[in-house]
């Protein structure tokens, strides 16, 4: 017994291959001697084997028994060592789950997926941008990257963490940056200094270009002077810090529902929204896009961030175009099916 016991405590520090390697060649041997001690009781070798995996699993169906002596103390061993052996299978299964879970509520795990949306520092903002992704599509995998050492929403099994300093290529690196399909730079609250934040986000910005050039940046600005210091590093979209709250404010003062109409702009969560639409052969003015589209029960708003087109009826739609619309989601399916 005393052996035994060396035995397992040798085998626990083994790797999980090595493990996997000797429980494996372990079951054939002792199916192999199963059916060499008793072949009238097995009858065949694949039998032998089905009793030696019942018989360590601790199932014991009795469809087959040792009979002789010699394998009835076979079947002690089996109960001894061979039981033992796949409690520890099983105990190394569930420790690595365990860890596995440890690992992926503190950020140390890589994300492999692609197609998925990477939002970088985690505050307030960050949390109802992950709840309007889900909005969007419930279905759309979502990387956060913070310093805050602990995974901030690991009830939601779509949500991954990786915990760094996202402006080191390592840290984008581990968060599959180059397969994302885009990436939101949020300001960093925990640092005061508004240009000491920019200058942050301005790291990180400069990372992502340099790994992922390709990859869709929107970032967080705390001052507008700064955006100039942006003008060598490719950013797609910039957000002032609280600009847009300030105007919005402003708006429901001064011109009361005005809030509401903007704030079912911004959200899918409420009401109509903005939808990108391809451009239909049949159009070939903003005229016939727009009347077209009215039948339809949508309005045509913008071609790319221009909100003039309806001055613009009679121009002809470029080639390059890309229009907006407002309505609400079934009614855009409707229309991009046709």
């Amino acid at each position: 017994m005393h052996f035994l016991i060396r035995i397992s405590g040798k085998l626990l520090h083994l790797k999980k291959k090595s493990i996997g390697l000797i429980i494996l060649a372990f079951v054939i041997l002792s199916a192999s001697t199963a059916f060499l001690l008793e072949p009238d009781t097995f009858h065949s070798w694949f039998n032998a084997f089905y009793w030696v995996m019942t018989t360590m699993a601790t199932v014991g169906y009795g469809d087959y028994f040792a009979t002789t002596v010699t394998g009835k103390v076979f079947t002690i061993f089996l109960y001894i060592f061979g039981i033992g052996l796949l409690s520890l299978v099983i105990g190394k299964i569930i420790d690595a789950m365990g860890e596995m879970q440890r690992r992926r509520g503190a950020g140390t795990l890589s994300f492999h997926g692609h197609n998925h949306v990477v939002l970088i520092n985690w505050n307030r903002k960050t949390q109802a941008a992950v709840d309007e992704i889900l909005c969007y599509d419930a279905n759309c995998k979502i990387v956060i990257i913070d310093e805050n050492g602990r995974h901030p929403l690991e009830q939601l099994e779509q949500v991954h963490f990786i915990n760094g300093d996202a402006s080191s290529d390592d840290i984008l690196l581990k968060a599959n940056i180059g397969s994302a399909r885009a990436a939101i730079v949020f300001g960093d609250t925990r640092i005061d200094e508004a240009s000491l934040s920019d200058g942050k986000t301005l790291l990180i910005a400069s990372s992502i270009e340099r790994i992922a050039p390709q990859v869709h940046t929107t970032v967080e600005i705390m001052q507008e002077k700064n955006i100039q210091n942006f003008k060598h590093v490719q950013v797609n979209e910039f957000v002032l810090s609280h600009d847009a709250i300030s105007r919005l404010a402003v708006r429901s003062a001064l011109q009361e529902g005005n809030s509401e109409v903007i704030t079912q702009l911004l959200s899918r969560q409420h009401g109509d929204d903005i939808y990108e639409i391809p451009r239909s052969r049949a159009w070939n003015t903003y005229g016939d896009a727009f009347q077209d589209l009215l039948r339809q029960g949508a309005t045509l708003l913008s071609d790319r961030g221009d909100l003039g087109i309806n001055r613009k009826l009679g121009q002809p739609i470029p080639d390059d175009a890309r229009l907006y619309i407002v309505a609400d989601e079934e009614t855009y399916r409707r229309i991009t099916r046709s």
